[in-house]
């Protein structure tokens, strides 16, 4: 029964964290293009699809804990009420992360819109780093040389397979120095953000036995409120003017469930690996996404210095996975942790 037991969370860790590795590609292509694409009317507004994707989640985790309660509306309403209601500070626990969380999301609309997509995906990815750095200062969690080592690795190979080419000087000089360089320092603050916000709630989440659906929906509760008094602070005149939904086609119905779908699929990885383990598949993600830009797209033309990055990137990965297994001598204690940002 222990093998089986150990068996399944083994092959749900790597499941969980493959289909991470799409629904990142899938989102940073559409939402990159959503924020690009020439329309005649207005542009869709970011805080808007913000608000929507936090709804669109919530609506999912009450329907995931409304089906663990065998689909009793009655027992799901007595377990919202003790976990959430009764427990009022447990549950403001939560709106640290969650208001971090909304600023990041938006952070990301900024940077996408004003950078890209190579200086977008190079730059995000040291997420990684603060992450390893406020688990250990936050959680005392020790990295051995070579989990190190394979951070180092990790950001050589990202640098090198997203290293700007010729033919991306075009894009360079149509934009402005001042947009670039707000869209990276938008990057940047939702570097630090997402890796001291997962740090947080992994911590909030091994204090407790909640379910994580549970958990989701408080922190989705939390995020929409943020989320639409942010919209009506820097948005309130243009919703007003054009309504919330102004600019919703399909795209940006896409990216609103992509990065719904985002929240959850972390919320799954929580349970079979960590902050860390996560930013490697989010690295992958990249790779796939370039080889998407040249195969469909045919924007990008590969060299020998992406074939050397995407190598390290993978032989980091197994660096990282190397250094895991001997050194937990339980897998729940090392393999549990959440960044439920995109």
């Amino acid at each position: 029964m222990v093998m089986y037991s150990s068996h399944t969370h083994l092959r749900l860790k790597y499941l969980s964290l493959g289909v991470l590795v799409l629904q990142t590609t899938s989102l940073v292509l559409t939402m990159r293009y959503s924020r690009t694409l020439k329309e005649d009317g207005p542009r869709y507004l970011a805080s808007s699809a913000v608000v929507s994707a936090e709804v669109l989640k919530i609506l999912v985790c009450t329907f995931l804990v409304f089906r663990e309660n065998n689909f009793s509306v009655q027992a799901m309403k007595q377990l919202l009420k003790e976990e959430v209601v009764s427990k009022p500070m447990e549950t403001l626990k939560l709106a640290i992360p969650a208001g971090i969380y909304t600023l990041q999301n938006n952070l990301l609309y900024v940077a996408l819109s004003n950078l890209d997509a190579a200086t977008y995906q190079v730059t995000y990815q040291l997420k990684i780093l603060t992450t390893a750095l406020f688990s250990v200062s936050m959680l005392g969690r020790r990295l051995g040389l070579y989990q190190w080592l394979s951070l180092l690795l990790l950001m050589a190979g990202v640098t090198l397979v997203q290293w700007p080419t010729e033919s991306g000087d075009s894009e360079h000089k149509v934009l402005s120095t001042g947009s670039q360089f707000a869209g990276l320092m938008a990057v940047l603050m939702a570097c630090v953000s997402s890796g001291f916000a997962g740090v947080y709630f992994e911590k909030i989440l091994k204090e407790t036995k909640q379910s994580v659906w549970v958990r989701n929906i408080q922190l989705g509760l939390f995020g929409f409120v943020f989320g639409f008094l942010g919209m009506l602070v820097y948005d309130g005149q243009r919703v007003r003017e054009s309504g919330m939904f102004q600019g919703y086609n399909t795209i940006t119905c896409t990216v609103v469930v992509l990065q719904a779908l985002g929240g959850l699929v972390v919320a799954v990885v929580i349970k079979y690996a960590d902050n860390i383990l996560k930013g490697f598949a989010t690295s992958l993600s990249i790779i796939m996404s370039t080889l998407i830009s040249y195969f469909l797209l045919e924007d990008f033309n590969p060299t020998r210095v992406f074939f050397v990055g995407a190598v390290l990137v993978i032989a980091a990965t197994f660096l990282y996975g190397y250094e895991s297994k001997p050194a937990s001598g339980s897998t729940n204690k090392t393999e549990t942790s959440v960044n439920s940002a995109t």
